[in-house]
């Protein structure tokens, strides 16, 4: 690089014009010991080169981040004929009197769970096992309360919708199944890495005014216009990006397992209710050996109960039990009795659970969302955030105003990378990174824990940690090329 590039670069990286970044400084500004003088520079090669490399995948992640953030509203429009009755009335029929209407239209399907209208303008949706539906998909059949009139039937996954179904598995691997995976987890592991360095550097830079931290300098033109717009939107948007990497990071295979494992670890596992019927006691409650059998000494689980209290009694009884809000009711299956438990996360949250005992419609066991770990109660919050459910619109358009943010500093990112190019060659070229040899200045001081902490992150999230590992390489690789072609040259 020649001494007019070299000024260049030095230029258009500083808030400071270019005709007075080429003065030369006094000696005490030009040495400023420190780890941060020396720690810069590694910071601008590794956010350089993760956001030249990963900054795709994050554009894709956003943009389709974006889609699954106006779904929630876009599924209300398109399907409004089955979520919505054509009449509010006065008394809804009988819970068991909707599902048998459901199996009526659908007498291929088994039920599984009902969910009642939460609202009075809803559809009760009866949950269905159907044949032919992929895993994970159920048929659910809407269902008007106050006629029991059948709205429509719709292939659904859990509470999801088609349109949503379709877009969060494209969010999620682009419709490429458990190939497709990895791309959303590289993108998550790499998001707060490249969040909180760009974070980084932009706080410790160089400016003449504060305000030009939180808002773009309007003055400026050409990269250091462009460089304001990055950091100033990077700042707002940083701790949102961070959210969104950690509890993106859960839904992933790899640094999901870990994730997983520490929570329990730590006992935070999320807790679930209990269902199970008593091997001691029939299901009718009669007879203490007609609940099990013994076969070659081995006690076998109680089969399917054969009193049933019905599902309008079931319910009557969670209610009483105090699970009252936006219920999902899941029927009795093997050894199993009836599973009442509120759905609604929006802030206040209802997640409260209980079992109920076919046979006579007493509270089996009991679960209420006050009593989860704190770490399950964090993971449950920061999972619905991150999905657009906690404050319902508003944060849904809180992740799309994050999605569009990080596409526009994907834009401006590579913008800058251009405009960085070295314009007096020929031969076409782009901006280049941070010279290399900026780990060699850090104090030893430093080197060890950036050492430990990089790779104990690095097996944590394994991704993050190989495609770190194989940059390394690629970087070395490259040095080794130009130092060979720089003796050649000699």
């Amino acid at each position: 690089m020649s001494l007019d590039e070299v000024q260049e670069v030095r230029a258009a990286d500083s808030d400071v014009p270019e005709a007075q970044s080429q003065t030369p400084a006094p000696a005490t500004a030009r040495s400023r010991p420190g780890g941060w003088s020396a720690l810069r520079p590694l910071l601008l090669r590794l956010h350089f080169y993760a956001g030249l490399l990963i900054a795709p995948l994050l554009f894709v992640a956003a943009a389709t981040g974006l889609l699954y953030a106006g779904s929630w509203q876009a599924e209300k429009i398109l399907y409004s004929d089955q979520l919505t009755v054509a009449r509010v009335g006065d008394d809804t029929r009988a819970l068991s009197a909707q599902v048998e209407a459901a199996k009526a239209a659908a007498p291929q399907g088994k039920v599984v769970s009902v969910w009642p209208a939460p609202e009075a303008e809803a559809t009760t949706r009866v949950i269905m096992e159907s044949p032919g539906l992929a895993e994970g998909e159920t048929l659910t059949v809407f269902v008007d309360p106050y006629t029991a009139e059948v709205r429509g039937q719709l292939t659904t996954a859990g509470d999801a919708l088609p349109l949503r179904a379709w877009l969060s598995e494209f969010h999620s691997n682009l419709q490429l199944g458990e190939f497709g995976r990895n791309y959303s987890e590289l993108a998550a592991s790499w998001l707060w890495v490249v969040a909180l360095g760009g974070l980084v550097l932009w706080i410790g830079r160089r400016r003449k005014r504060g305000a030009e931290l939180v808002l773009p300098d309007r003055k400026a033109t050409g990269r250091r216009k462009t460089l304001s717009w990055h950091g100033t939107v990077g700042l707002w948007a940083a701790a949102g990006l961070v959210a969104l990497s950690a509890t993106g990071l859960t839904w992933s295979k790899y640094a999901g397992e870990n994730i997983g494992e520490l929570q329990d670890s730590l006992g935070g596992a999320t807790p679930s209710v209990s269902a199970k019927l008593s091997a001691g006691a029939g299901s009718d409650g009669s007879d203490e050996h007609a609940g099990h059998v013994m076969t070659e000494g081995m006690e076998m689980p109680p089969p399917a109960p054969t009193a049933d209290i019905g599902i309008d009694r079931a319910v009557e009884a969670a209610r009483a039990a105090g699970v009252t809000e936006y219920l999902q009711v899941t029927l009795p299956a093997k050894g199993k009795g009836y599973v009442v438990k509120e759905k609604d996360k929006q802030v206040p949250v209802h997640l409260d659970a209980v079992a109920v005992d076919p046979a006579d419609g007493r509270v089996m066991d009991e679960l209420r969302f006050a009593d989860y770990p704190l770490l399950a109660q964090l993971t449950r919050f920061g999972i619905d955030l991150h999905m657009g459910l906690t404050f319902g619109l508003a944060n849904q358009l809180a992740l799309a105003a994050l999605a569009v943010a990080v596409m526009f500093m994907v834009f401006w990112g590579y913008r800058m990378w251009w405009l960085r190019r070295p314009t007096k060659e020929l031969r076409l070229s782009a901006g280049r990174a941070q010279p290399r040899g900026a780990w060699r200045k850090l104090p030893v001081t430093l080197v060890l824990p950036l050492a430990a902490v990089t790779a104990v992150v690095g097996w944590f999230i394994p991704l993050l940690g190989i495609t770190l590992v194989a940059f390394l390489a690629v970087d070395v690789l490259l040095g080794f090329v130009a130092a060979r072609r720089a003796e050649a040259a000699v």
